[in-house]
């Protein structure tokens, strides 16, 4: 009976939350990396999350994870801009960033191009790739993993692209062949996630039962 106190509090404070955050039980699961039928579950006191969610979910909310555990009635209420301030530095951090990348690549072409080296303005495709590097260490180390199959599709094709315009470009080689990579690339890009999210939602029905 205990057990089904404690996760109904559990559950009670991440629909809470959730709610203060602006976030539907869909859109909780894409940053979580889980399934929407695995948020419903935690908020209806089924189940709850392990400890490395609960962690993830205190980030996101702007929390400690005791906040996740104490009774709804005895926690403090938090206002709409505490609660989203971490998510806004995090965002303006993944935004320095990319004006970083791009500002690297704005160097580079006006250092080459000063020589009189023609076709400097290749050093900008080079930033895509570079600039989805960046943002998947960010958010990986964020413990953020919904945009990770974007940005690692993005790695892959811009790469394949700086390939490519490089060889046209500078050694007149028509190798437009080299995008045929990126097609077994993205299957295997596309199997990975999926295997990893089938993982979550079984270990998740486990857990429920």
């Amino acid at each position: 009976m205990e057990d089904d106190k404690i996760k109904a509090r559990i559950g009670s404070n991440i629909a809470e939350r959730r709610k203060r955050a602006g976030l539907t039980q869909a859109g909780l699961a894409e940053r979580l990396n889980y399934s929407d039928k695995a948020v419903s579950k935690w908020e209806r006191g089924e189940s709850v999350p392990d400890v490395l969610t609960m962690m993830q979910l205190a980030e996101l909310f702007g929390v400690r994870v005791d906040d996740l555990l104490q009774d709804p009635a005895l926690s403090g209420s938090l206002s709409e801009e505490e609660t989203n301030k971490p998510l806004a530095s995090k965002r303006v951090i993944q935004a320095l960033s990319t004006t970083l990348v791009w500002f690297v690549a704005l160097f580079f072409f006006v250092v080459i191009s000063s020589f009189g080296i023609p076709s400097s303005w290749v050093a900008f495709f080079y930033a895509i790739p570079a600039n989805a590097i960046v943002l998947l260490c960010l958010r990986s180390a964020w413990h953020k993993y919904s945009w990770n199959k974007v940005l690692i599709s993005v790695i892959v094709w811009g790469s394949l692209a700086s390939i490519y315009v490089s060889l046209r470009v500078f050694l007149d080689a028509n190798v437009w062949k080299v995008f045929l990579l990126g097609i077994p690339g993205q299957v295997a890009i596309s199997l990975w996630f999926r295997m990893f999210q089938s993982k979550e939602e079984r270990s998740e029905e486990t857990d429920g039962e």
